[in-house]
């Protein structure tokens, strides 16, 4: 039993077709991360532009 529970560990160290998956969601995430920090900052950049051009108007 021990020695076929060290041939799977083995063949698992070897067998790279999991890796590749990980690489993905590590690149997914970091990819949401940082559009949604870029989105948050525009966001913040446009409310400012608005609320300014919203104030220089004259009242009617």
């Amino acid at each position: 039993m021990t020695a076929y529970l060290k041939m799977m560990l083995s063949r698992l160290r070897r067998d790279e077709r999991g890796v590749t998956l990980v690489e993905y969601g590590i690149a997914i995430a970091l990819a949401v991360t940082l559009g949604t920090a870029a989105l948050n900052g525009l966001a913040t950049n446009v409310g400012d532009a608005m609320t300014a051009a919203g104030n220089e108007m004259p009242d009617p």
